[in-house]
């Protein structure tokens, strides 16, 4: 499903992820695509209110849970900087579909990394 958010379908993801070593790209990807079935998830959806994105953040939030396994296994994780990248990315997300007063911790508050 493309998404039609014109905010949303120009964005680059995790762009500071990938412009460091640190994290393989192949790894990024994988993360890049979380949040775009996010983004497709909240455009198919609709949720009416934060409590509702907060549903659909949480379920790519334990996707990314998974995903810092895969990260530890090339030898990287999502460390203190990534984390602040990729919860700025659910901030993004959340403004860009109408919920500016979404609570940032709330966004990925199953988060384990």
């Amino acid at each position: 499903m493309p998404i039609t958010n014109q905010q949303v379908a120009g964005h680059e993801f995790l762009l500071q992820m990938y412009d460091d070593p640190y994290f393989p790209d192949r790894v990024v990807d994988e993360g890049k695509a979380i949040l775009r079935r996010l983004c497709e998830r909240i455009e198919a959806e609709q949720p009416s209110d934060p409590a509702s994105l907060y549903v659909l953040t949480q379920a790519a939030t334990e996707e990314f849970n998974v995903l810092d396994e895969e990260f530890v296994a090339a030898g990287s994780g999502i460390e203190t900087v990534a984390r602040e990248w990729i919860c700025e990315e659910f901030r993004f997300v959340a403004s860009a579909y109408g919920f500016t007063s979404a609570d940032a911790e709330e966004l990925t508050a199953g988060r384990d990394w």
